[in-house]
């Protein structure tokens, strides 16, 4: 065991997912209160290594999916991830052994420890992206060549579905629209894997990562800002006050516009002052903030993740090029 997932190190994930989830993820402050009152009522969640499970440990990742301003007014009520691990195990016959966060970007990164706490198994220390995507087959177990199926959804109300699809592209489908009908958001599990298979399909070390992000915020002594550039390797795009946002929900998503640099790449729009991070669904008019651009995790350069999450994934008729040459470029 790494550690136990106490509330310390919960307020230090909360921060630090919501850095690296990119303005997605979801809110982590709700998600925070959930994961400390779970943890409260049934004790800390211990975090592992992928190397401390047996190789056919199977390994439930999870999430939740849908518009994240939904998400804001519409909770879980901390029975989802139980519902879903049963019907997981029922329709593989098999055990999970521990949960992962499907993003370790903003509150998905805190919900399968809500989870994990009330069904009384570990959570590894691990994740599918490394930040946050929004379409389920925007991960590494995809890559990896991992399938979605089967996946299990469920809402706040105890609604289920199983699904099998054909491929990632269908699941996203499946699930979005279902995402739709449960009311815009829902909590979901898909791309189960063994440990073994985990070891090279996901994003290893992220829960401690997302956790010395937030350390290093709750730490610095003068500007949040400036140690939180230095810490991640930084680019300062720009900083101002917002002046107009253009923002609307449909088909489970959040869209909206700010461009500034281009996916896979991190960029996290910051409050200038406490340097913590804004997600999309609560940027507004007024707001004094910096916004600063990071590389992403090695594979999603890749031919096969430009492909999965690069600016022609989102519809953006350009070429990614990386931050620092970007940046470079125009110094």
């Amino acid at each position: 065991m790494k550690r136990l997932l106490d509330p310390d190190s919960l307020r230090a994930l909360s921060r630090g997912s919501a850095v690296l989830g990119a303005g997605g993820g979801g809110d982590a402050y709700v998600t925070l209160l959930q994961a400390l009152q779970a943890t409260e009522d049934f004790g800390p969640v211990p975090l592992v290594d992928l190397d401390e499970l047996p190789d056919d440990a199977l390994i439930m990742p999870c999430a939740g999916i849908g518009a994240t301003t939904v998400i804001l007014e519409k909770f879980e009520n901390g029975d989802e991830g139980v519902r879903l691990l049963r019907q997981l195990q029922f329709v593989t016959g098999r055990r999970v052994a521990a949960l992962m966060a499907i993003e370790i970007g903003g509150g998905n990164a805190l919900l399968p420890i809500t989870w994990a706490a009330r069904i009384g198994l570990p959570v590894v220390d691990a994740d599918g992206i490394g930040r946050a995507f929004p379409e389920v087959p925007q991960v590494t177990m995809h890559l990896a060549g991992i399938p979605a199926s089967p996946a299990v959804m469920t809402d706040e109300r105890g609604n289920m579905a199983v699904f099998r699809a054909i491929s990632g592209g269908w699941m996203e489908r499946l699930e979005r629209a279902a995402a739709v009908e449960f009311g815009g958001a829902a909590s979901s599990a898909e791309f189960s894997l063994t440990a073994a298979q985990a070891r090279g399909a996901t994003i290893r070390n992220s829960v401690s990562k997302a956790i010395s992000i937030g350390e290093a915020l709750a730490g610095a002594t003068s500007s949040p800002v400036a140690a939180l550039i230095a810490k991640m390797g930084a680019f300062q795009l720009v900083t101002g006050k917002v002046l107009d946002v253009e923002r609307h929900t449909t088909s489970g998503f959040v869209r909206g516009s700010v461009v500034l640099a281009s996916v896979p790449d991190l960029i996290t729009v910051l409050d200038s002052e406490t340097a913590d991070a804004i997600s999309t669904e609560v940027l507004r008019y007024g707001q004094r903030v910096t916004v600063i651009a990071f590389a992403c995790d090695p594979v999603w350069r890749t031919e096969r993740g430009i492909a999965v999450a690069g600016p022609r994934a989102f519809g953006y008729d350009f070429d990614y090029l990386p931050v620092e040459e970007l940046a470079h470029a125009s110094a």
